[in-house]
């Protein structure tokens, strides 16, 4: 009966939805700003990629590890951080200017969100237009029906990061390649030893895998390799 009655006095909660003007635009701009954080933060991985020196390392990565036939070894995780703290690394110059001219004039009120946006896209597009070949630009103008432009800073920021990413994947296979060829010669060798010898029922992976580790490390194959990639965004 207590609890009853305790329930009967408790009053029901008014909900109401609606599409009435907000009074506070200051609201308004607040739950704006969250939007569109909320939005920058779900597409991270993939500015991430698409605007970085990611893909080119990451692939690299990957190619070698296929080139060395150590199936995951590196695992996914070791490959993905390592490509992850080079990015870091190679693109430290790049953020160091964003911040210096857009996020702290930001944070001091200096200068507005828009303009914030315009001289941070500034240092990155400066960054993919050092990396990007003229021909693979000339196509998505072509592609888009787009007038030429007549500098190469005038290139639109929506064709040069396709633009980007067709020649980071274009030099990632190039690097790739070369670092198949020893690979590939090792595993020719020990297939026509064994073949040689009658021993055609090993496979020719199992006996080149321990010489391609040993030259691999006797080369300092991982020094040579990430010295080269970060020298080729130089």
């Amino acid at each position: 009966m207590l609890a009853g009655s305790a329930w009967g006095q408790t009053p029901a909660p008014l909900i109401s939805i609606g599409l009435d003007q907000e009074a506070d635009q200051g609201k308004v701009a607040v739950v704006m700003q969250l939007f569109l954080l909320m939005t920058v933060l779900s597409l991270a991985p993939s500015i991430l990629i698409m605007l970085t020196s990611f893909t080119r390392i990451a692939i690299v990565f990957s190619l070698l590890r296929q080139a060395m036939g150590t199936n995951q070894l590196p695992p996914n995780q070791v490959v993905i951080g390592l490509s992850l703290f080079l990015t870091f690394y190679v693109m430290a110059p790049v953020w160091q200017q964003v911040n210096q001219d857009a996020l702290q004039p930001l944070i001091a009120k200096e200068i507005d969100q828009k303009q914030a946006l315009d001289k941070a896209l500034g240092p990155i597009r400066n960054f993919m237009i050092s990396q990007t070949r003229e021909k693979d630009m000339a196509l998505l103008v072509k592609v888009a029906k787009m007038q030429r432009p007549a500098n190469i800073v005038d290139v639109p920021t929506m064709v040069l990061i396709p633009s980007f990413i067709i020649s980071e994947l274009k030099t990632a296979f190039q690097i790739g390649f070369m670092l198949y060829v020893p690979f590939l010669i090792i595993d020719m060798v020990v297939a026509s030893v064994l073949l040689s010898m009658g021993m055609m029922m090993l496979p020719p992976i199992m006996v080149s895998l321990p010489f391609k580790l040993m030259i691999f490390v006797l080369a300092d194959g991982w020094h040579l390799i990430v010295g080269s990639l970060v020298r080729s965004f130089a």
